[in-house]
């Protein structure tokens, strides 16, 4: 069966205007033109279609999508098969949110205390979703799947008074970070060498990050954009800061740990 642009939008659920767009920039184009010039879309498109907004629902970006459909090595089973373990995560926590928000609900309505592991069951499985979907991959290709998982666990399995003072660390090295950066501090001085100390601190409360792999770290916090933002947000140069600071003390560890 073959489609024009209105009918496989009404059927897909997206706009003809976007079906046009996906044509122009080469990400969806039509299977062949009818005599009267129209776009007509075949099965073929119709399943490119489909994971091209399967892949939009993850948040991937167009030109990512673009490169992996028109990767000869693309294989639609194993595709297909990523997409549902992704929306399975998505759904365990939207769920586990839920759950959080209506055992908070309840709790309020009857007016009897509720423990504070509860009330972050929802907030750190939404948290270590989201690290996956940003760092996830990243992670487990530079150190593994079985460090990422245990530091996954750490984080779900963390009571509400240790999350509680992990995230106020957090807090104090941005805060640290923003004061060192507008006074000049020096990276390998003092106050770097607190900051670097602190941020070795916050990352053991959820995992056993060796020297090298605190160093391969830091070096992400410039080389990648999103670490940049996160600390950058703090002052700008706070991530080229921090990267510094920590490569400072863990070269400073190997040189003390030498014969």
């Amino acid at each position: 069966m073959e489609y024009t642009v209105q009918a496989l939008a009404k059927l897909a659920g997206v706009s003809p205007r976007t079906l046009r767009w996906y044509d122009h920039i080469g990400l969806l184009a039509p299977g062949r033109r009818g005599e009267n010039g129209y776009r007509l879309y075949g099965p073929k498109e119709v399943d490119r279609l489909q994971q091209v907004l399967f892949y939009r629902a993850l948040g991937v970006e167009l030109g990512e999508i673009k490169a992996l459909l028109d990767d000869p090595a693309f294989d639609e089973t194993a595709a297909l098969q990523s997409h549902l373990l992704a929306l399975q995560g998505e759904q365990k926590r939207l769920a586990a949110l839920i759950h959080t928000v209506e055992a908070t609900l309840a709790a309020k309505e009857r007016r009897t205390p509720m423990k504070d592991e509860q009330k972050f069951e929802g907030l750190k499985a939404q948290l270590v979703a989201e690290n996956e979907k940003t760092h996830g991959k990243e992670a487990r290709t530079r150190y593994g799947d079985a460090p990422v998982d245990a530091a996954n666990a750490r984080l779900l399995n963390m009571s509400g008074e240790v999350h509680t003072q992990w995230k106020a660390m957090e807090e104090e090295i941005l805060t640290r970070l923003a004061a060192a950066v507008a006074a000049g501090e020096d990276p390998a001085g003092p106050e770097g060498e607190a900051v670097a100390a602190l941020h070795a601190q916050w990352l053991a409360f959820v995992g056993d990050y060796t020297p090298e792999m605190r160093a391969g770290l830091a070096r992400l916090y410039t080389a990648d954009e999103r670490f940049s933002a996160y600390y950058d947000k703090a002052a700008p140069g706070a991530a080229a800061f921090l990267t510094a600071a920590i490569l400072a003390q863990t070269e400073k560890g190997e040189e003390t740990s030498k014969p």
